[in-house]
C-alpha cells in the first residue's frame, strides 16, 4: 500500500452541515478538528455586521430604534395557523395520480396522520401526513413543482 491510502478527501457535505449548525444556532465561533481535517468557522455578531468601525476613543452611536411592529389582522390570523412542511426535497403532488382528486382541498378538515400530499424523491413517492388536526386554510405549493426541505406546503387552522 502507498502512503496516500491513509489520506481522506474533504467531505463538503460535512462542512456544509457545520456551517448550517453555526448559522442556525447563536454560535459566533466553531472549530472542529479531526485526524484529517481542521475547520474553523467565525461569524460576526449581528450588530457588528455592516456597521462602520469606530475609533477606540469614540463610543459607537446608538442605532436608531424602529417603531414597534404592529401585526395586521392578516398577520395575526396567520400566526394562529400551523404549517405542514416538506420533510424532504422533491416534487410536490396534491393527488395520488394525475386523474385522481387531490388528497385535501382548502376548507376540508384533516386528521393528524392523514395523507395530505405526495413528494416524489429519487423515483420514490412519499406520502406526507398532516402533523396536526384541523382545517386546511391554504395550499402554498404548486402541483408538480419542486419543493425544498422545510418549505411550507399547507397552512392548517388547528381545531
Amino acid at each position: 500500500m502507498n502512503e496516500k491510502s491513509n489520506e481522506r478527501k474533504i467531505d463538503l457535505e460535512e462542512i456544509r452541515a457545520l456551517v448550517q449548525i453555526a448559522s442556525e444556532a447563536e454560535i459566533t465561533e466553531l472549530s472542529v478538528e479531526t485526524e484529517y481535517l481542521k475547520v474553523s468557522i467565525k461569524k460576526a455578531p449581528p450588530a457588528a455586521a455592516g456597521q462602520p468601525i469606530h475609533a477606540a476613543s469614540a463610543p459607537p452611536a446608538a442605532p436608531p430604534q424602529a417603531p414597534p411592529h404592529l401585526p395586521s389582522a392578516e398577520e395575526a390570523e396567520e400566526a394562529k395557523l400551523v404549517p405542514i412542511v416538506a420533510p424532504m426535497v422533491g416534487t410536490f403532488y396534491r393527488a395520488p395520480s394525475p386523474d385522481a382528486p387531490p388528497f385535501v382541498e382548502v376548507g376540508e378538515k384533516v386528521e393528524k396522520g392523514q395523507t395530505v400530499c405526495i413528494i416524489e424523491a429519487m423515483k420514490l413517492f412519499n406520502e406526507i401526513p398532516a402533523e396536526v388536526e384541523g382545517r386546511i386554510v391554504k395550499v402554498l405549493a404548486e402541483n408538480g413543482q419542486p419543493v425544498e426541505y422545510g418549505q411550507p406546503l399547507f397552512l392548517v387552522e388547528p381545531s
